[in-house]
Formats: structure tokens, sequence, C-alpha cells
């Protein structure tokens, strides 16, 4: 395994042998795959699923390689996309890229080479993710998190215990603050695998989240819910 949680990667290519092939070597490697044929598959997985990296074949049937990765760009979907493809010309390998593919290898590929770029993509798209941590103990407004006793005390001088999930997810906002933090990117960093739970999960955290630091939990200060994207936290 490359880290304690696996990196999750997505594999979409309809020659199965080949798929089979590079499933068993990308599991060699300690990559979690989740493996599909077809365009609308991998977008329902990507729908569905977190994943740490898309390796997408061009020539797909019902949907083409190029479609797909444009589908997921508009989704505001940042995961890397390593295209592969029988088609070789550079201006084949200037338009995956142009469409929003990070990285591009043609058929026959060497597999060794190809391991290798699909580690350092995911590592690159790991530091470009992670940013500072925020110090154990975290004070804003009359509020206070001790991220180490998963402890905080709320608005009115009262002391709760927090779960891990909870003092997860309040690092992971504040050391974005003032930024939308996606749900995708929440399930990611705090259940860290990929069968979610649903979004009231979230909205549940959030509730609990007011009630211990907001003077007005129906006129949030600091925790917010953005519609149909994720969650952001902000101080005035």
């Amino acid at each position: 395994m490359k880290e304690a949680t696996k990196a999750s990667i997505l594999l979409v290519e309809d020659e199965e042998n080949l798929q089979e092939a590079l499933k068993l070597n990308l599991e060699l490697e300690g990559y979690e795959v989740t493996a599909v044929d077809n365009g609308t598959a991998a977008l329902k997985a990507v729908k569905n699923e977190y994943f740490d990296l898309i390796i997408l074949d061009i020539m797909l049937p019902e949907m083409d390689g190029i479609a797909v990765c444009e589908n997921i760009r508009i989704q505001n979907n940042e995961v890397p996309i390593l295209f592969l493809s029988a088609k070789n010309s550079s201006a084949d390998r200037v338009l995956g890229l142009k469409k929003g593919g990070d990285d591009y290898m043609t058929k026959p590929f060497n597999l060794e080479e190809l391991l290798l770029r699909v580690e350092k993509l995911i590592v690159k798209n790991k530091k470009i993710q992670d940013k500072d941590s925020v110090p154990n103990v975290y004070r804003f407004g009359d509020n206070m998190i001790d991220f180490a006793a998963q402890e905080c005390v709320g608005k009115d001088g009262k002391h709760y215990e927090l779960s891990k999930k909870e003092a997860m997810l309040l690092k992971l906002l504040i050391e974005n603050k003032g930024e939308v933090v996606t749900r995708e990117k929440i399930l990611q960093v705090v259940w860290g695998y990929n069968v979610y739970p649903t979004t009231r999960t979230i909205d549940n955290f959030i509730l609990n989240f007011r009630k211990y630091f907001e003077e007005d939990s129906r006129n949030s200060k600091y925790f917010h819910s953005v519609r149909g994207v994720g969650y952001k936290f902000t101080e005035a």
C-alpha cells in the first residue's frame, strides 16, 4: 500500500484483456481500483464515489473519453485524469489536455512508466489539496476547539465532547477558512472510503456545530451550507 488509506482509481477501459491487466497491476501497487468499460458507467461512478485519479481511454462505446472528461470538469470535479489512447498525433494529445486531461499516454505504453505517472499525479494532487494545518487549540469569537483532546467550549461557555469525525470535519473546514469545501472532499478526508453516508449526515454535523458555536443557529455567522456544492467556515 502507498499510504495507510489506499488511493482510489477509476479505470475506464473497454478492451477486456487490457482492463484486467491494468487493474491487477494497479492493485499490486496498493491502489483500490474500480473498473468500467464505457463512458456512461464512468460518469455514474464519478457521481457516486470519490477517486484520487481516473485513467480514461478515449475510444469508448456510448460516449468517448473526451466527452467523459468534459462532463467531469463541468461538475467542477478536479480529479486528475490520465488519458490512454491509440491516437498518437500531437493534435490528439493537445485536444485531450485542452479538454481537461492532466496527462496523456499513447498505446502501446510501458507499464512501469504508466505506474510512475499514476503515482506522480496522485501525489501532486494531494499536495495541492492539503492546506497548512491549524493549531491544536483554535479560538474564534467566544469559542474554543481543542483538536487533540477532541473537545470544545461553545458560545455559552459549555464544554462539549467531539466525536472523531466532528473534530476532523471542523479541522477541514477551518483549514479552508473562507472557501467552500465540497461534499466530495469532506467524504474523502473525514470518511475516507467510497461508500458514503448521505448528505443529511454532513448536514447534521453542521447543525451540531451551529448548536455549539452560533449565537443564532438560524442566522449562521461561522458555519454555512452552500446548496448543491458543500460547506464553508467563515470568521467575521
